[in-house]
């Protein structure tokens, strides 16, 4: 059973000026996996080269939401995210396929 490493990229206002100014970008990860299989993975689907890459482990938040109907309180899910930094003069488009 192979396991699927990266999970979807991540758009933010924050990720996308990484990924214009510093050529860095941020993916959501599976949580067991390491910093050269991220490599691998990326380096594989997109067809660049990647020079480093940097994980975090975010933690779940509490969230609470008020309705009408009454207070709801929930959990967000902890994850992993990958930063990930391409070689100069290479990009991602991750809008290719639209």
């Amino acid at each position: 059973m192979a396991k699927q490493i990266l999970l979807k990229p991540i758009i933010t206002e924050k990720a996308t000026n990484l990924s214009e100014g510093l050529n860095q970008y941020t993916f959501e990860v599976n949580g067991k996996v390491n910093k050269l299989e991220v490599k691998e993975a990326v380096e594989k689907m997109y067809n660049v080269t990647v020079v480093a890459v940097n994980t975090i482990n975010m933690p779940g938040k509490r969230r609470r939401r008020s309705t009408r109907s009454g207070v709801f309180n929930g959990m967000k899910s902890p994850y992993k995210k990958a930063i990930v930094t391409l070689a100069k003069g290479e990009e991602i488009d991750f809008y290719q396929n639209l």
